[in-house]
Formats: C-alpha cells, structure tokens, sequence
C-alpha cells in the first residue's frame, strides 16, 4: 500500500496535535477496524448525522441504503460530507472529575461522495460490506437479484481527506492530585460476541457455519 498524507487545513490537528496522524496506514486501519461509521452532511439547511455500516476498498469508502434513501439522495448530489469512526477502548478513571477521560481510536474523512452506476462495481462494493463484517458470507449466501440491485444505492467517498486521532494510557493527573486517596486507572472495553441466535425459520439441525463462529470481535 502506498503511503500517503491526508492532511489538508482542515483536518489539521489544533488541540492535542500529538495524538493525530494524518497517514493513510493508520486511518484506513480504524475504518477496517469500525463496525460501523456515522455520515454527517446538511441539507436544506438541517444538519443530520446518521449512522451506517461501510467498507474500504483501497482509497475509497463504500456506503449502501435504499434507493429511496433521503441521505444517499443528497450525498449522491455531490454535498459535501463528513464520515468519522470510532472505536472505545477504555475508560480512564482519574483522581479528579475534571481529567477524566476515554481511551478511543478515530477517524475523521472530509470529502464529497459519487454514486456508483455499473452494476459489476456496485456488487463488488455491496460484497465488500458484506466481507469486512463477517469474512467468508458473501459466497455462502445469495447474491442480489436485478431487482435487489436496483433497489439499493451504493456510493463511494474518495479517501484523499482524513485524520486519525487515538487516546492510550492512564490519566493524566496534575501533581497536586497525586496524593488523593482514590483509584485511578483505566477500564478497558472491548466488543465481545455473544453465541450466535438460529433463526427460528431454519431446518432443526442447521449447524452455524464455521465462518460465523470464528468470528473474533477482538478486531473491534
């Protein structure tokens, strides 16, 4: 993979400069890493902010909805768009209310999406959503019909804007607070699977598919 910086004025870090990183390595890492992203945009003046499952395929981001979908109407209008992800890894737990904090990793991407016509393109990006969540799915199931194809929207955001910014480590305490008498530390969190629920529709003695049980939600 090519390295490349995308860091423009926008994105450039204004308060705890040390904790960003502008390279291509480490944002794409949390957009893989990411169940799923939140999509910011305004229309008709309203901002909104709605959340949705995504794919990186090289430089770009994959994003898919209802053809009928307001939010994918106007980004596929060329709006200007703001897509961040974020990961929680820990609570830190300080001396004082005041440093407080959360260990996390996340990921700004500025950009202006463009939807995808080819059928071909489409499907490829559809099974990429479909892979990054549970790898090995998209040749165990059906693939979309004509019909599903149409009804779906599928668009591409070019990844050529974009920071990441991660929190590590315990708090950060002022010296004074040193002596106080109260535990300090960090609570990490993580996403865990639970075991997997059978549709109440399958044949009695399905068995889950291997490529569902080794599922390994330590990636979140």
């Amino acid at each position: 993979m090519e390295a490349r910086d995308l860091e423009t004025e926008r994105t450039t870090a204004r308060r705890r400069p040390e904790r960003v990183s502008h390279d291509c390595a480490a944002v794409y890492a949390i957009l893989d890493a990411a169940p799923c992203c939140h999509v910011g945009f305004v229309a008709d003046g309203q901002p909104y902010v709605i959340p949705t499952i995504h794919a990186r395929v090289d430089d770009r981001l994959y994003l898919h909805g209802s053809a009928a979908s307001r939010t994918l109407r106007v980004l596929a209008s060329g709006v200007p768009v703001c897509v961040t992800a974020t990961l929680v890894d820990g609570l830190v737990l300080a001396r004082s209310a005041f440093h407080h904090s959360m260990n996390y990793r996340s990921v700004v991407v500025l950009g202006t999406a463009f939807e995808l016509t080819d059928d071909a393109a489409r499907s490829a990006a559809l099974a990429a959503i479909v892979e990054r969540l549970v790898p090995g799915r998209w040749s165990h199931v059906r693939a979309p019909s004509a019909a599903e194809l149409r009804a779906t929207r599928v668009l591409a955001l070019p990844i050529v804007e974009a920071s990441a910014k991660v929190r590590r480590g315990g708090p950060i305490e002022d010296d004074a607070d040193l002596g106080v008498p109260v535990w300090a530390g960090e609570l990490p969190l993580r996403l865990l699977p639970g075991e997997p629920i059978p549709d109440a529709r399958l044949d009695r003695g399905a068995v889950v598919p291997e490529h569902v049980r080794r599922l390994d939600a330590r990636r979140f």
